[in-house]
């Protein structure tokens, strides 16, 4: 079967919702044993039923990965268990619209510790175990904004940024055992997108939702199932030669707009 993950062991953050639960899902159609660790235990393992009721293997491990001496014991825990980490996917984040005047000092740190802390924390926590095995797949969730100036964004992007720069060092210092990659999406479709215009547009929900949809060239937005299936392929052996690089998935809003 192309793009199998057949005796691999696949760990997602921020795998109870959004993006990282499709990735999840996908990782596990495939035959991978998929370890979920998210902040919301119960999302998590709403995830991991719902996987292992459809004939898939997974666990959920509740984890704040901001928490570096809890993630590590929970890698610690998922190696021992499963006798090796073959695939780490960094999904869990967060979002904040505002600009650098009202981003507040609690705001900026507290995107910076889930999304860039996060990202480090786990990759740091999985990067003994694939050295130990000469192997191993790490996949970063980064987005457009990390490279192009979205209005709204400044500590999202920074955040979002740094993921980049931190897959590329990654990938350069182990290059020899551990592919890293990113994929940088643009506006995907997901529970967050609904409470955002809920929250900021009540009674206009519809109206701002085809609004932010024709922002993409191609006309909506995108979803997470195919944000994993591309997830799929770089975690797959298929892209056996494809590392230190950042895929964009966004509908031809980086290279059509304008």
């Amino acid at each position: 079967m192309i793009f199998s993950l057949e005796s691999k062991v696949a760990v997602v953050t921020g795998g109870g919702s959004g993006i990282g639960k499709a990735i999840a899902e996908c990782f596990a159609s495939q035959g991978a044993t998929v370890c979920i660790l998210d902040l919301n235990d119960q999302s998590a393992k709403a995830t991991a039923d719902a996987i292992q009721k459809s004939g898939g293997k997974a666990a959920h491990f509740a984890c704040d990965v901001s928490n570096q001496s809890a993630t590590v014991e929970v890698m610690r825990r998922i190696a021992d268990q499963f006798k090796s980490i073959d695939i780490l996917v960094n999904s869990a984040g967060i979002a904040k619209v505002s600009r650098l005047d009202t981003t507040s000092e609690s705001d900026f740190e507290k995107i910076f510790q889930v999304n860039v802390k996060g990202t480090y924390n786990a990759m740091y926590a999985a990067i003994a175990h694939m050295k130990k095995q000469n192997k191993g797949v790490i996949l970063n969730v980064a987005s457009i904004a990390a490279t192009l100036g979205i209005a709204d964004r400044f500590a999202y992007s920074m955040s979002k940024g740094a993921v980049v720069s931190m897959t590329l060092s990654v990938a350069k210092d182990y290059i020899n055992c551990v592919r890293c990659n990113s994929i940088s999406p643009a506006r995907i479709h997901t529970p967050f997108v609904d409470g955002f215009l809920k929250a900021n547009y009540p009674g206009n929900e519809k109206e701002m939702f085809d609004k932010l949809s024709k922002v993409q060239p191609i006309g909506r937005m995108g979803t997470p199932q195919e944000v994993a299936h591309l997830a799929l392929y770089l975690c797959s052996d298929e892209a056996a030669f494809v590392t230190g690089c950042d895929y964009t998935i966004d509908g031809g809003f980086t290279r059509l707009n304008g």
